[in-house]
């Protein structure tokens, strides 16, 4: 069921940021599942001009005051280089949020619902998947960017605005935990995935180990860095900006650049069925990590640098063993369209890091090459 307009309420809700002009029409985004998202057409002197409303999922983000404050920093610290910079057209290379009349960045409505507007950034386009090397350099180089700018973001820290978000210990014991009660009797039926989870668990440990050395540095990362959250140029194809703020938060590098290497090194979509067409492609994986290293030079560390190759397997790993943990539980977190859809999506999770295993040492040598 499609997302249900309200003019009356939009309407109302355009008031309430400082918007000179009049709401001439707007329409539902179809991009995005988490929060409701609107594009509005304002007259204003003549021209019409655009801006997305957004209304915050209360229920994914409990904290929407804190979402708001880590999006506010981060989109002013960028436009503040971006402007020390003497960068030119810089509404197309950070989000610009509208203050509302009371002077802050989001409105609460009568029900407690948060709200925001941003910019709206004319010819762009998105896309689903990668579909060339060219688009993936981009990727890379626009989460690359991301990182870079905020690299020098002043004290204090951001929010943590989902609590353990990429915790990959407390998802194997969660996992562990559905395993044991398999309260719908679906482990039998398994068993050769549920083995390929717990005999890979040393992957964690090698996270472990690297995070608690010190060695890999706790950053401000993006921590959603799918394709379709970069807006590209629609008449040259280069990498405007990163869209979908509200995960931004501290991480490490390693979640960013490797949940990119899960959704963009593939050829298919992370539930396909037929698994002889999922692998990762090498071509795609140079032209990631290229655009990467470039917007991040001089900043990543030895050790960063040594566990590229190896973010993408512990990202597809977690992200499959989400999957099997849903599935085991009787598919009650992500939505399902079809019988065996969890396990669908973690099989091809499991193939996609098998493939990256198989080639891991050469995707290293790449890295190491890129100086």
């Amino acid at each position: 069921m499609g997302l249900v307009y309200d003019e009356a309420q939009l309407r109302d809700i355009s008031t309430r940021f400082h918007i000179y002009g009049q709401i001439l029409h707007a329409e539902p985004c179809k991009i995005g599942h988490i929060n409701e998202t609107y594009t509005a057409t304002y007259e204003q002197g003549g021209n019409e001009v655009r801006y997305v409303h957004q209304k915050i999922n209360g229920k994914v983000f409990t904290e929407p005051l804190e979402v708001m404050d880590n999006v506010d920093r981060v989109t002013r610290h960028i436009r503040q280089k971006l402007v020390a910079a003497g960068e030119t057209d810089i509404t197309r290379k950070v989000l610009i949020l509208i203050p509302s009349r009371d002077g802050n960045c989001f409105y609460q409505d009568d029900e407690g619902h948060y709200w925001r507007t941003y910019v709206y950034v004319e010819n762009i386009r998105t896309y689903e998947s990668v579909e060339s090397t060219k688009q993936a350099l981009e990727a890379g180089r626009a989460f690359g960017l991301f990182v870079q700018q905020l690299s020098d973001l002043p004290s204090p820290a951001l929010h943590e605005t989902i609590v353990d978000f990429h915790n990959v210990r407390k998802r194997f014991e969660a996992f562990v935990r559905a395993l044991e009660k398999d309260r719908i009797n679906r482990a039998k039926h398994i068993p050769r995935e549920i083995q390929f989870f717990l005999k890979h668990e040393p992957i964690i440990r090698k996270l472990e180990k690297a995070l608690a050395s010190g060695r890999l540095p706790v950053r401000t990362t993006h921590n959603d860095t799918k394709f379709n959250n970069v807006l590209l140029d629609a008449h040259t194809q280069k990498q405007c900006c990163v869209v979908d703020l509200d995960t931004v938060m501290p991480g490490t590098l390693l979640y960013d650049f490797g949940d990119m290497v899960r959704t963009t090194t593939s050829p298919t979509m992370e539930d396909e069925r037929d698994l002889s067409k999922v692998r990762m492609r090498m071509p795609m994986f140079k032209a990631l990590a290229r655009g990467y290293l470039e917007a991040t030079a001089g900043m990543m560390t030895r050790t960063e640098k040594k566990l590229i190759a190896f973010s993408g397997k512990l990202m597809t790993y977690t992200i499959g063993l989400r999957f099997l943990t849903d599935f085991l539980q009787g598919d009650t977190y992500f939505r399902v369209h079809r019988p065996l859809h969890n396990l669908d999506r973690s099989r091809t999770q499991i193939k996609l890091a098998q493939s990256i295993e198989r080639q891991e040492e050469k995707m290293q040598t790449y890295v190491e090459s890129l100086g």
